[in-house]
């Protein structure tokens, strides 16, 4: 029951990320804040990647109940200001402490799995865990779309309530306690610098090609201080007594090629699913709100595996699923790279299910492999810590696909439609023109341009199937460390600790 409870708190703090997809627009019109209209969803990022390492080190030392309460209590709190927002600066500092609830639950409800079942069992808890982290992502765009539609965007946020509340009753009487000697000692100075850090590189990515150019004084400026807090912060982590983030993590190869197999996971998964979203709502014309529904095919796909790897990894073990998942990941991206406007949407649901299909198969068995190779007073940590790098890497994913699709993008347009750049100033990133509501339609009616709207359709579909061909060329790198991915089955773990025991 106390599993059921962190479901329902992972599941709303995974759609609230995000939730906002469909309906951003017309919040932002609605609050008279289209110029932050970014930061809707970048405060809720931001906040939920720096609370990740930092609540899963403060679970190891206080429990997971007292974390898990707090951040329950701060998402409720942030999920119902938001929906009583009569600004968007009021919204966006909800958003904040929405995000900051997210960062809590989703690192305590995968640890506590460590805590609540044996090696043997916890991939299959992990793969239902896996499926839900899938869900919630996925329905988000969809779920408040719908609300937005026959209600409104109020309570796209007030509906986080009855599942809080859920959560809240599950959890309440039972919950994992802590193993340590009674010294507990917090690490302020490590919090502190590896929050700087994290909201520095965060924010180059974010900002990077958009608020300035990659190559500009500000990003070289963030660069060199991020490399500067880094180089304090692991000087100070030597000297902790209890520190966030534990050097001696490097020495748990485990830990270290599942932080590395994560990091290009989500480079790859971050890019492949926001863009396909956006190929079908401006090369198949689908709106949103369809574009959300045809997305389920992607959820069906990543269930099955994510399902199936939990129950069958201790027949298995590991290796094959961290093999099979980036193949079959890479064939689906390959065939979304061959997609025109002509393709037929039915073609496009099969290959976002074989991308679902083929995600799946890693995300949950990577994260038993570092739970079933992690002492038990340091599993927040260890959690929290792979959780961080997959954030990290979505967050980067995210700027290395914009980037290369708003280059290949410049690049076909000066093919298909010459002098178009006479009309479209070049420096605002043309990529932007696609996806920026504040832009919206912009390249649909140029002046003098409307007979070229189907070559404008054609150069974006060609940009971003270049970035379909790219990222399953990275998800396919992940076989190489699937190969050398060596950790005992979950079954030879519990002869293991019996062996201890005796």
């Amino acid at each position: 029951m106390t599993m059921i409870g962190l479901a329902f708190a992972m599941l709303v703090a995974c759609f609230d990320g995000t939730i906002v997809g469909t309906c951003a627009p017309i919040i932002a019109l609605d609050l008279n804040g289209m110029d932050l209209y970014a930061w809707m969803v970048t405060a809720y990022m931001l906040c939920e990647t720096i609370m990740i390492p930092i609540a899963g080190k403060l679970s190891d030392l206080y429990g997971r109940k007292p974390l898990f309460l707090i951040g329950l209590g701060l998402f409720v709190a942030g999920s119902l200001i938001a929906g009583l927002s009569v600004n968007m600066e009021m919204f966006i500092l909800c958003r904040a402490i929405q995000g900051l609830g997210g960062g809590i639950l989703i690192p305590v409800a995968m640890a506590s799995v460590a805590d609540l079942y044996a090696p043997r069992e916890r991939a299959r808890i992990q793969g239902i865990l896996g499926a839900i982290f899938g869900i919630g992502s996925a329905i988000g765009p969809l779920l408040g779309g719908y609300i937005t539609e026959h209600i409104s965007w109020h309570w796209i946020f007030y509906i986080n309530v009855p599942f809080a509340a859920a959560a809240f009753a599950l959890t309440i009487k039972k919950f994992p306690t802590p193993i340590n000697d009674g010294q507990v000692s917090v690490d302020t100075k490590g919090i502190a610098l590896l929050t700087l850090f994290l909201l520095d590189i965060l924010l180059f990515f974010e900002w990077g090609g958009s608020e300035f150019e990659w190559l500009s004084l500000q990003s070289i400026l963030m660069a060199v201080a991020a490399i500067a807090l880094l180089a304090v912060f692991i000087a100070i982590e030597k000297k902790a007594i209890d520190p966030v983030l534990n050097p001696k993590l490097i020495r748990n190869k485990v830990v270290i090629m599942a932080a590395v197999f994560m990091f290009i996971f989500g480079i790859g998964m971050m890019g492949s699913m926001m863009y396909s979203s956006m190929f079908a709502i401006t090369v198949f014309g689908l709106t949103p709100l369809e574009a959300g529904e045809y997305s389920l095919a992607m959820v069906a796909g990543m269930m099955i595996t994510s399902l199936s790897s939990g129950a069958l990894l201790n027949k298995t073990g590991y290796r094959p699923w961290l093999i099979a998942g980036p193949i079959i990941t890479f064939a689906s991206l390959y065939l979304m790279s061959t997609m025109t406007v002509d393709t037929d949407i039915w073609s496009y649901v099969l290959y976002i299910f074989i991308l679902g299909f083929g995600l799946g198969c890693m995300s949950a068995v990577v994260m038993t492999a570092v739970q079933n190779s992690s002492p038990t007073r340091e599993m927040g940590m260890t959690t929290s810590a792979v959780n961080l790098i997959r954030s990290i890497g979505a967050t980067i994913g995210t700027a290395v696909f914009a980037m290369i699709i708003d280059g290949r993008i410049t690049s076909e347009l000066q093919s298909l439609v010459p002098g178009i750049f006479d009309f479209i100033p070049h420096d605002t990133g043309v990529l932007n023109i696609f996806t920026d509501p504040s832009y919206a339609g912009i390249l649909m009616t140029p002046p003098g341009f409307e007979a070229n709207v189907y070559n404008i359709i054609v150069a974006f579909a060609n940009s971003i199937n270049f970035a379909f061909l790219a990222g399953g060329l990275i998800i396919l790198s992940l076989v190489i460390i699937a190969i050398f991915f060596k950790v005992k089955k979950p079954t030879e773990l519990d002869l293991d600790a019996l062996e201890n025991q005796s």
